[in-house]
């Protein structure tokens, strides 16, 4: 269950909406039972291979990873 993004979030309430996505999304990610879900090796390799970047670069495209 992945709360759904927002079309903009440019704006005071869209900057709202998007954070109570994010808090929602790691409350759902910090559940025992969903924390005990394995998870899938091409999601870790595309986690490895944003790590590995440098972190000026790693800002713009981590927001496309999918868990």
């Amino acid at each position: 269950m992945r709360p759904e993004r927002p079309q903009s979030w440019r704006s005071k309430a869209g900057s709202r909406v998007w954070l109570s996505g994010l808090i929602a999304a790691m409350e759902h990610a910090g559940r025992p039972d969903i924390r005990r879900q394995p998870v899938a090796p091409e999601t870790l390799g595309e986690l490895e291979a944003q790590l590995a970047l440098p972190a000026s670069f790693r800002l713009t495209g981590i927001s496309t990873l999918r868990h």
